[in-house]
């Protein structure tokens, strides 16, 4: 299965470098630089797997990760948290499934990404 993978990321540069990488490995990539633009996307393609920063100019990351799984029903999407702030273990971040921070271990990407394949 070919995972339809959403990058929200105000990084423009890292969003798309991220983009690339994950296209080598075949998978079907879109990137968002607003947490606005993210919604307005997956309103007429939902993702299988959202990755967000946490820090977006219009939006926390939770708070856009809650309104993502809300637009997408069910099966609900794996929503993966990526930042370069520390978790704080809080309640608020049970939203995600996963946290990464940056910069990013791509080969602990994949093996999240490969398991949300097989689902």
């Amino acid at each position: 299965m070919t995972l339809n993978i959403l990058i929200v990321d105000d990084n423009r540069e890292a969003a798309e470098l991220f983009q690339e990488l994950l296209e080598m490995q075949d998978y079907a990539v879109r990137c968002a630089f607003t947490g606005q633009q993210a919604l307005d996307l997956a309103r007429n393609e939902k993702a299988d797997v959202y990755l967000v920063d946490l820090t977006l100019p219009d939006v926390h990351g939770t708070d856009l990760a809650r309104q993502l799984r809300e637009l997408a029903g069910e099966p609900q999407p794996m929503v993966i948290a990526v930042t370069g702030l520390a978790s704080d273990g809080s309640e608020e971040m049970a939203v995600f499934n996963h946290f990464l921070q940056k910069p990013v271990d791509f080969e602990k990407l994949e093996r999240i990404l490969a398991g949300a394949a097989k689902l």
